[in-house]
């Protein structure tokens, strides 16, 4: 059984600045995302506006990892690993995730970027991810079911005839990046267990245009789609409330 942590007032002031703050800077590097520039130049801005800001950066040194931020471009579904060789250009589809700490408590996002002008299957896949994130929200509320969560996405992406990543799934969070439940992006409606008011959620669809199956690369982090379709990812970080849910990693009207 996994542990889950409910979080008092404290924890959640403390998540809902680290969220907040990581908004703003995701709204930040929007501009910089241009042909030209390196994943290591984005990595490198965000993890300095990170630690102006009183955040940590908290996937530095997470299992021996060396950066700030996870990268993907295009076909990479997460986990990609900035680099001064992967140099964007106009086309590609870019995602952006980051953890960051703010007193200890943890606020986690994935957003994605396009390179100028993308092509359509680029937009499709970003708006159905972006649709399923939403929908897994609007579910939320106490006593609904862990895997009412997980049923919506799969709805939505496989009603647009994309594929769910397996591999991956979506936690909770508080102190630690992970903590329980797992929150697959798949499954049965009805079941798992009942959500409590304080249970805080990294929510994150992860989604392929062809197959749903994945190929972890030799450097041990990235993870590509196996047949070389494009991917999506994009995450919030979510506390239940005996309403629903406040989403800590957006920004006032978005």
């Amino acid at each position: 059984m996994e542990k889950i942590i409910i979080k008092n007032k404290m924890a959640i002031d403390k998540m809902r600045v680290a969220g907040n703050t990581l908004a703003r800077l995701m709204h930040e590097i929007e501009s910089m995302v241009q042909p030209g520039i390196s994943t290591y130049e984005l990595d490198d801005f965000f993890e300095k506006r990170m630690l102006q800001e009183g955040l940590m950066p908290v996937c530095k040194g997470y299992a021996g990892y060396k950066h700030a931020t996870l990268i993907s471009v295009n076909d990479v579904v997460v986990h990609g690993i900035p680099s001064k060789e992967i140099i964007l250009k106009s086309g590609d589809f870019v995602k952006i995730d980051v953890v960051g700490a703010y007193k200890s408590y943890c606020a986690d996002m994935a957003r994605g970027f396009f390179v100028d002008e993308v092509s359509d299957t680029v937009k499709r896949l970003a708006t159905t991810a972006q649709r399923a994130l939403d929908a897994a929200i609007s579910k939320i509320a106490p006593g609904v079911k862990l895997f009412d969560i997980s049923y919506s996405i799969q709805q939505i992406v496989e009603h647009e005839g994309f594929g769910i990543v397996r591999d991956f799934a979506g936690h909770g969070i508080g102190k630690a990046i992970h903590e329980g439940p797992t929150i697959p992006n798949y499954g049965q409606a009805g079941r798992g267990i009942p959500l409590q008011v304080g249970m805080t959620l990294a929510i994150e669809p992860m989604i392929t245009e062809k197959s749903y199956k994945i190929r972890i690369m030799p450097d041990g982090w990235t993870a590509k789609t196996i047949d070389g379709g494009l991917a999506a990812h994009v995450e919030d970080t979510i506390v239940v409330t005996a309403t629903g849910a406040e989403v800590l990693t957006r920004l006032s009207g978005q």
